[in-house]
């Protein structure tokens, strides 16, 4: 693609979530996303190929859907209230709302679009759709949190919980595990949205912080699929213990960064009587357990049975992106400085 093109589209997509994110209007946040939107399709057909076409073509019509539900809805609540305001929406337009921004974030039941897409598309396209794009709808659920209907926020909170953890077990491709794996999370945040609004953003923030240190590594070692993971030692061998602790970090056990948000919404839950909540919502969670583990053991514990194409790799900096580390760095030690964190929320 044309550098200027390029850099065309990445500016977008930073306009677009700015205007969502500085708008008080709701037809300036509807025209945020869409932006958002429009730009990123360009960016994952930068390769063409059918599969990324079908994959665009998917993500087109999914976030256009969502964005005319969007429409729709902020159009039925002006008529009814007269408020244009994104802090002030009520009845059943705010329903309706909070399931198309659950669907341009890719939540469950309204996650099918999400495996598929991410699995289409190259990796760097693949980093921008599982964090910066999902930005702007998650500000948007934020600021109407204290509108949005309970049972619908814990209904699907536990099932993204259920099926982002069910459904990465049986996934061989790495695209599609930090699909469901996205979808697993964000299930986290939005059980707790009502409840704890500023728990829901460090929950994304430390998100994000993880999954783009995820993302990094895999276009740093080029690495897909399971079969390629083993090879990752081969190829840079310093990059294996810390790839190894950030999918821990990912999978929430202590004492690493993942393990702060499952911690702080556990306690929330408890602390709001709703015991039984949080019991389920940990019992869901070694789901995605399971198959974070099960990458950790084949990323460290395994051998490929192939001799490497580039078994000098490692020596070659120039290959290694520079915020590789910082990222990961950043990812496994948050934690110690979780009440900190807590204290600027």
């Amino acid at each position: 693609m044309n550098p200027f093109a390029l850099t065309m589209f990445i500016l977008s997509l930073a306009i677009g979530t700015t205007i969502t994110l500085s708008s008080h209007h709701w037809l300036l946040a509807w025209v945020g996303l869409e932006i958002n939107t429009l730009a990123l399709i360009p960016i994952m057909t930068k390769n063409p190929h059918p599969r990324t076409i079908e994959a665009a073509t998917k993500y087109f019509l999914t976030q256009a859907t969502a964005s005319a539900l969007v429409l729709f809805s902020t159009l039925s609540n002006a008529w009814q209230t007269g408020e244009w305001s994104t802090t002030f929406i009520s009845g059943p337009p705010a329903i309706a709302l909070a399931i198309a921004l659950m669907t341009k974030l890719g939540l469950a039941p309204m996650h099918f679009w999400m495996p598929e897409v991410l699995q289409g598309i190259p990796l760097p396209s693949g980093l921008i759709l599982s964090t910066w794009q999902k930005i702007a709808p998650m500000a948007l659920l934020l600021q109407t949190s204290h509108l949005i209907n309970l049972e619908l926020v814990i209904t699907i909170g536990l099932i993204s919980t259920l099926i982002g953890g069910w459904g990465g077990i049986n996934q061989t491709q790495l695209r599609k595990i930090m699909a469901f794996s996205s979808i697993a999370h964000l299930g986290w945040m939005i059980i707790i949205i009502k409840l704890n609004p500023q728990l829901t953003l460090l929950n994304f923030i430390l998100y994000l912080t993880m999954t783009m240190a995820m993302f990094m590594t895999l276009l740093t070692t080029n690495t897909t699929t399971m079969l390629e993971l083993p090879k990752t030692y081969t190829k840079i061998p310093t990059l294996t213990p810390i790839v190894m602790l950030t999918l821990l970090s990912l999978a929430g056990l202590p004492p690493l960064t993942g393990f702060t948000p499952k911690l702080l919404i556990t306690l929330e839950l408890v602390k709001q009587n709703v015991t039984t909540l949080a019991a389920l919502m940990m019992l869901m969670s070694l789901l995605a357990l399971f198959f974070y583990l099960r990458l950790t053991y084949i990323l460290t514990l395994t051998m490929s049975p192939n001799t490497s194409n580039s078994p000098s790799v490692w020596y070659q900096m120039t290959k290694i992106n520079p915020l590789t580390a910082p990222a990961n760095t950043i990812a496994l030690l948050i934690f110690p400085m979780s009440p900190t964190l807590l204290l600027m929320m």
